[in-house]
Parts: structure tokens; sequence; C-alpha cells
């Protein structure tokens, strides 16, 4: 293979190869990177221009397994359905590169990425653009701008720019870019939680957290959300945006001499028929702001669609597509200049006004736990299912060495009856893919599982405006509803922005309408003080710092508000103690485990049965975990183990044969009893040691337990004393 052009970036190099493959495409563009081997390819349909509204684009990214030597796993040995992995990164794809077709673009177009040959450090979300990029941008379509993507990591407090897999799992930050040499188009963030061990000076003897005697401190592991503040956040951004840009100028100028000629092809007109809007204007600005004011979707279309057939009645010669582009156009212009003009939304809210909030925790008796939460005309309805290690979702990376667990899940579901859509329920769309995952993004730095599986599904049962936001706040009362630990309180809220060039206005927990004729999508999560994920697309072409920051303030008074609100219903939560399993996680000095487990397994397995719960203990770290099917049983595990641990150490003798000591019968056995000697060692005293003088034939006529008696050593065998009465 001829490489045409070789690019030495940021941490990375990239070689590309034009129109030596796949040459019947319009654009291809054939990348290498370290091992990585990646084909970009874009075909259009020429015969076919799509008559509505939308630009028919179609990004699939597919990974073949024989790109890491692999054959596929499972009864079929060829690839299958897209990985969860694969429909995210298609979706980035597509919402990086839609707004560079020119306005008017109807034919149906794909983009098809295919990895070849894959390396384990490579970054495949970033390299997937760049060639899709490189594909479009050479082919004989009109897109003369490059776009490209910069992922920025922090590790040990230090900003990364295209860091390797490697750095980035050990990053408190995993931000993702992608614009043109001039505008930011696409941001995906989130925040990475992690361990943080605090040590102190002064040894006490507690049971948890975990003691190390030996250096005479205190070891504290405490789970950190590593969320960050909006003024860290504009600081990596503008960082990372330099470098975006820097890096689209050298692609523009390295694939210029590649780029093909231009095929002429038929755009849409546009097709606004300036009398009817002009009509419409004039004589139905009422009708207009009527509909506006019927905030669901299925009822503002019913009324735009009424208004529709009434004109029509009267002017029956009139095109009714023209006519409806014509009311939407209108109803538009005004959902926008009433926001620019009056700063008073469709609704009557203020910009940063927050809807209506209600929160019901545990409305289903028989689920772990679960809420109810309604925001204004959005309503998730979140549910926890709690499990163990087996439960976790197994799955396998191209590149991964062996399957992974996932434990850890936040799955959303979006029926068509939550937008009064009569529509049945199909399987997992991209859309829901990716809300879900944005939502798990949020929550899954503030919560420490340490092997327990968690399983969070939102069911959306009302919808105007971001139920993905709706999801994170009804997911993290979910999790509080369970009893789950979190280091944070995190709530999420999504932002628009309407702006004619000159003027701009910020819109704080935005609705549908907003969302559809605004200029901006932003979702922002986090806790009161920094943000855990993040995720904007930008429809006007680019945004600056400044006005991102300002919206990030904003997005963190509407947070702040939120999460009061959540933090009252929190106050009140009544557990479902019936159905919800219970579970303790702490540590021990492992020098106490011996004493825990007891003699064959004695002491352990009476916990066990006394309390109903499992118990599993990390020998070498001293981590128990304790898990039963209620609260009472666990935590009754959990004080016997510190009575244990905390009960004053005897000190050990050294038995002699011959010596006595006066012991207590612990347990009676049909062949003699167990005595506890002084130290809480045990001894055998067989039934044939009972009596000098007779035989005796059941050890209770001679024998109580919890009696004193005095006995004798009379030899060891191994670990184990037998005695003799003395």
């Amino acid at each position: 293979m001829t490489y045409d052009v070789k690019l030495e970036l940021e941490n990375r190099v990239e070689e590309y190869s034009f129109g030596d493959v796949a040459k019947q495409a319009n654009g291809s563009a054939w990348i290498k990177s370290g091992k990585t081997v990646i084909l970009a390819t874009v075909v259009i349909d020429e015969t076919e221009i799509v008559k509505d509204d939308f630009l028919p684009l179609t990004v699939q990214y597919i990974e073949k397994t024989y790109a890491a030597g692999k054959i596929p796993g499972g009864f079929f040995k060829r690839e299958t359905k897209p990985s969860d992995f694969e429909t995210l990164t298609s979706r980035i794809v597509d919402r990086s590169l839609r707004p560079l077709f020119p306005k008017g673009f109807g034919h149906p177009t794909q983009i098809t990425i295919m990895v070849f040959s894959a390396d384990s450090e490579s970054d495949m979300q970033v390299l997937a653009l760049n060639a899709a990029s490189a594909a479009l941008f050479t082919s004989d379509i009109d897109v003369n701008s490059s776009v490209c993507a910069v992922r920025a990591a922090k590790v040990d407090g230090e900003l990364i720019l295209n860091p390797t897999l490697t750095q980035l799992k050990n990053s408190s930050l995993d931000l993702y870019l992608s614009g043109t040499k001039d505008d930011l188009l696409m941001i995906e963030m989130r925040s990475i939680g992690s361990e943080k061990v605090e040590v102190e000076d002064t040894y006490e003897p507690m049971l948890d957290p975990m003691m190390d005697p030996s250096l005479g401190t205190i070891v504290v592991d405490t789970h950190v959300s590593n969320a960050m503040p909006e003024d860290e956040l504009i600081e990596v951004l503008d960082k990372t945006e330099k470098l975006l840009f820097a890096s689209n100028v050298e692609y523009e100028v390295a694939f210029g001499p590649y780029q093909k000629d231009i095929k002429p092809l038929d755009l849409k007109l546009d097709s606004l028929n300036e009398e009817m809007v002009a009509f419409v204007k004039e004589r139905h600005m009422k009708d207009i702001a009527d509909a506006m004011n019927q905030m669901a979707k299925s009822e503002r279309s019913t009324a735009l669609r009424n208004l529709r057939k009434r004109i029509l009645t009267n002017n029956i010669e009139w095109d009714e597509l023209e006519l409806k582009a014509a009311i939407e156009a209108v109803k538009k212009e005004q959902v926008r200049s009433q926001i620019l003009n009056e700063k008073v939304r469709a609704d009557g809210r203020k910009l940063t006004e927050i809807r209506p909030i209600t929160i019901d925790t545990n409305v289903l008796p028989a689920a772990h736990s679960s809420c109810l939460f309604t925001r204004g005309q959005t309503q998730a309805l979140v549910v926890l299912t709690m499990g163990g290690p087996k439960d976790a979702q197994m799955f396998e990376g191209l590149t991964d060495e062996g399957t992974q667990n996932e434990n850890f899940m936040v799955h959303y579901n979006f029926p068509g009856f939550s937008v009064g859509e009569a529509s049945p329920v199909m399987g997992t769309k991209r859309r829901e893919l990716g809300h879900g995952n944005l939502a798990k993004r949020a929550l899954e730095p503030i919560i420490d599982l340490d092997g327990q599986t968690v399983r969070l599904v939102s069911e959306i049962l009302e919808s105007n405006g971001s139920s993905s936001m709706a999801t994170v706040c009804g997911g993290y009362m979910a999790l509080r509803a369970a009893d789950i630990e979190t280091s944070d309180t995190v709530a999420g809220i999504a932002m628009g922005m309407v702006s004619d060039g000159e003027r701009y206005a910020i819109l704080s927990d935005i609705m549908g309408l907003e969302d559809h004729d605004g200029d901006m999508d932003f979702k922002v999560t986090g806790s009161k003080e920094g943000i855990t994920a993040m995720q904007m697309d930008i429809k006007l072409g680019g945004i600056s710092l400044n006005i991102l920051k300002e919206a990030l303030y904003q997005a963190k008074e509407g947070r702040a508000h939120i999460i009061d609100i959540m933090l009252d219903a929190e106050s009140k939560i009544e557990f479902n103690d019936g159905v919800l399993p219970s579970t303790e996680f702490f540590h021990i000095d492992p020098g106490f485990i011996g004493e825990i487990i007891g003699q064959a397994g004695k002491t352990i397995r009476e916990m066990i049965e006394k309390f109903e719960v499992a118990i599993d203990i990390d020998k070498k770290e001293g981590k128990v975990k304790i898990t039963g099917k209620n609260k009472e049983g666990v935590q009754g595990a959990k004080e016997h183990i510190q009575k244990i641990v905390n009960a004053p150490k005897k000190e050990k003798i050294k038995y002699e044969v011959g010596e006595k000591y006066e012991g207590t019968v612990k347990k009676i056995v049909d062949f003699g009893a167990f005595v506890e000697l002084p130290d809480g060692t045990d001894g055998l005293l067989h039934i044939s040691k009972l009596s000098k003088d007779k035989r005796v034939e059941n050890v209770h006529d001679v024998l109580k337990e919890g009696e004193k008696v005095t006995v004798e050593i009379l030899e060891f065998k191994g670990n184990k004393i037998s005695l003799g009465l003395a």
C-alpha cells in the first residue's frame, strides 16, 4: 500500500491513501495509525432526492474481529448485529459530519467505516471520524470543510491530548471534541471516578476503616467522582479546541491535492411560499400562539394540522406541503423572536426558570427500588435491580484479551405513547442507546459497586424536553432509594440557545419546541460543585467559549435548584425493606480472619446460618462483603464480626503435657466434648476419658454445655489437643 499523506499530529501519526481502494465510491480514505487500519467510504444515490426537510445520512461503523486476530464467539462464526460501542461510534460520526452538508442536500448518503486492523492503544472513535471526514472531504460531494476529533485526558493532574487507551484508563477526565478549523461542533465529556486514599496519623482500634497497626495509622479508601468545576473545564476546552482547529488546517492543506471534481447535484430549493407566509402572519398569529401553548408535541401538531385544514378550505388551490412549510416557518420565527425580544418563552417561563418537579420514590412495591421523576411534561420511571457478580453484562471489545464484565447498566426506553404517537414498541434504537449511555456516564463516577451489579431501567412515560436528563435525576434517586452509597448528589439539565447572529439567549430546561427551533442542544450533569458528564450539539456553526462558559454557569444554577428538590425527596425515602437486598462492605485487619472463620470454618458457618447471609472475605486485603435478604441480618453479621475483631485478644499459652487448666464445655458431641481452654484454644475431651472407673454411654450424663471443668493436657496431634478429666 502506497500512502499519499503522512501527518505527525499530537501523540499520533496518521497515514492516508486516496483512490487505491473502493474506487467506485464517491469518496474513500484508507487510514493507518500504529497498527490500526480503517477504510471509510462515502456513497450517494444520485437518482433520488428526499422531499422532506431532513438530511438522509446514514453512518455505519463496523469492527471486524479478524482485525485483532479473533474469530467471533458464539454459535455463528461471523459478525452479526453491531455492538453498543459500534452503534455509539456511528452516532458520534453522524453528529459531527451532518452539519457539513450544503443546505437543501437531499440525496440518500451512506458513510461506511470498517476496521481492518486494530491496535490496542488506538482511539477508534477519533480515527473513525478522521477517516470518514477524509473520505467526505476528498469526495465529489460539495463539502469543503474538514472535521476531526481530539480527545483529552487528565492523568495525575496533567492534561494529555490524544491519549493512548492506557493513559485514558488512568485518567480522571474523558473529553471528546469535534469540529472544523473554525467551529466547535460537538462535545462529549465525562468524569471518571476513582479511589482516594487518606491517611490519619493516629491509630485507634477501629474495625472500619481498615487498620494497619504496624504503621500506627488509619488508612481510609474513599470513592470520589472527580466532577470537574466549570472554570477548569473551560480551560481544558480552550487548549483542546486550539489543537482541534490547528489539526483541521493541516488536514485541509494535506488533502487538498486529492479532492475530486465536485459532482453537480440538484439541491432542494427553498420552497417557502412568501404569499402564504404573509397570509398566515396577517390572519392567523393568534392560532399560531394557541398552538405554541399546546406544549405536548402531539397536541401542538394536531393544532397546527387543524389550522392548515381550515386555511385550505378557503384556499383550495394552495399546495398543502407549501402551506405546512409556511406555517412552520412562522411558528419558528415567533418562538425565536419572542425569546430574543421579550425574554419570554412559549410556555411563559423566564429564560432561567425550571419547570415544576415532583419526585415519588419506591412507587413499585415489588422492585428493589424505583423513582417516578416528573419535570413539566417529561416523566421518567426509573427502576433499579441489584444483583451479584454473575449478573453483570459480559462483553468483549475488539482488542480486549478476554471477556469483560459491566456491572453498572443504564437502559433507556422511549415508547411512542410518551409523545402521543401510535407506534409499536420495537427493538432498541440508536437514540435510546445513546441516551442510556449518557445517563450511565453521568452516574457512574459517583458509585463504587465493589462487585455488586446494578441495572437501572428508565421507562419514559411522557416526553417534552430532555428525557435523558430526567433519567439522570430519576436514576440518582433510585440509587438512593436502594440505599446505595453515592459520593455526590447528581442531577441533569438540558440547555438551549437562540441566536440571530448578533443577539443570543441561553435557555434553561428546554422543552421539545425549543430544542426543535433552537440553535443548540446542550445537556450537562453533575453536582453543585462540578460536572460529571456533558453532551453538546451545535446547529448554527460553532460557539464561542465565552458563550459556552455562560451556559455552563447558568446550567450550574439550574442543577443546584433541581438538587435541592432531590435532597428534600431523598430525606423522605421509605425503603422496600421486604424485597430490597442488603450489602455491607468494610475492611478488617487480615490478622483476625482466622478467628472469624474459626476452626474448620465453624464460626463463619454459624454466622451464615444464624443471620441468613453470605459472607465473602478477601484474606489478603481484609475486605469483607456481607449480603442478605434483609438489613437486620446483614447488620447483625457485621456487628458479630466487629465483636470478634474488637474483643480483647487473649494471650496465647504454651501448653505442656501433664498440665491442668480450668476450661469451659463449648459443645457436646457423640464422641465427647470440645472444651475451650483459657486462651480460647479448643481441645477434645473424648468420651473414653470422662471416667476412670466405668464406661460412659452418654456424654450428657456427665457434662453440660457451658459447664466449667478442670482438664489435663494428655497429648498433641498436630494442631489438635487431647484432654482428660483431672
